[in-house]
């Protein structure tokens, strides 16, 4: 089998967003790394840091610090001129489609809006310019009676395809997909994920796939990431991630998910404890307040990411043997 090159690398990423109370910790000290063609899943509750992850990386919001090493160059270096020329390269499909579209501008205006911007083609071109929609619209199954109607006039199913067409429009490699389909309903859900996932073994794209839904992540991902309060608490692959799950809020996770026979009964791990705030974070476990195992020295001990299995990260003191205590 070929192996797969290195398109993305993540290097201590950090994203702090000030306040009135201090600074908020929304993405810190990050890594990983992402092969060409293959999707990283990211996972975790409302607040966490899944969103800002993905903005960061894409430099809509401007990192504190860190790398983005995008096939072996740093752009966070780059000046606004060339990293407007990566723009072509690495695109995003926002949570809400209707939100994300521009109620004044058609089908057509949407997806050719990149076009545009990037300068590809100039106004004038108008035949070329809608050929290159069209091939869009019919590439992400969008049929072309809807070339000039407003993102009002359709339903969710449709305008998130505008949104992937949109953002496949500049032939990019790599895509955030910041909860494409949390906001459409579970019947279409699937007709767009199918549809991403033709996509990406057609156009070979490379997928960040952020989502609150652990069953998508895992049928979608080469790699599953875990985030809590802006740090990642676990890295493994799909199948030894739900297989053997080692960090407590993974577990807590896991069983939270639903099963489709009503005679097995899933024990469920039902977090307690106060959810600690994001803003001048201690340096020990965000997650011991909460933790059933937890130690008093947890929550003042910095945590360590270690692999206790090739390929599987994780961080917690209980693994790490920081404390003292086996696993």
């Amino acid at each position: 089998m070929e192996e797969t090159k290195e398109l993305l690398r993540v290097e201590h990423l950090k994203k702090y967003f000030p306040t009135s109370r201090g600074l908020l910790y929304a993405v810190d000290d990050i890594n990983f790394s992402i092969n060409e063609g293959e999707t990283l899943g990211v996972v975790g509750e409302s607040g966490c840091g899944k969103s800002t992850l993905g903005r960061a990386i894409l430099r809509l919001h401007e990192p504190t610090d860190g790398k983005v090493m995008y096939e072996g160059e740093n752009i966070l270096e780059y000046d606004s001129q060339k990293m407007k020329a990566m723009r072509s390269n690495m695109q995003i499909i926002f949570q809400d489609p209707y939100s994300s579209l521009n109620p004044r501008m058609t089908v057509s205006q949407a997806i050719a809006a990149p076009l545009l911007i990037q300068g590809i083609f100039k106004k004038n071109q108008k035949d070329e310019i809608q050929k290159k929609v069209n091939e869009m619209m019919d590439l992400v199954g969008l049929a072309r009676r809807f070339a000039n109607s407003y993102p009002h006039e359709l339903d969710g199913g449709r305008r998130q395809r505008i949104g992937i067409a949109r953002a496949l429009s500049l032939n990019p490699k790599f895509i955030v997909c910041d909860e494409p389909v949390s906001a459409l309903d579970v019947s279409i859900q699937a007709q767009v994920l199918n549809l991403m996932q033709d996509l990406q073994e057609q156009l070979g794209l490379t997928y960040l796939f952020i989502t609150h839904n652990l069953s998508v992540v895992k049928h979608l991902s080469n790699k599953i990431m875990v985030m809590y309060l802006g740090q990642m608490v676990e890295l493994a692959d799909p199948k030894t991630l739900f297989k053997n799950p080692l960090h407590p809020y993974t577990k807590a996770l896991l069983s939270a998910i639903p099963t489709p026979d009503p005679e097995y009964k899933m024990e469920r791990v039902i977090l307690k404890g106060e959810l600690s705030s994001p803003i001048n974070v201690p340096e020990g476990c965000r997650f011991a307040k909460r933790c059933v195992y937890a130690k008093p020295e947890c929550a003042n001990i910095k945590v360590r990411l270690c692999e206790p299995e090739p390929g599987h990260f994780v961080a917690c003191h209980l693994i790490s043997g920081d404390l003292g205590i086996d696993s």
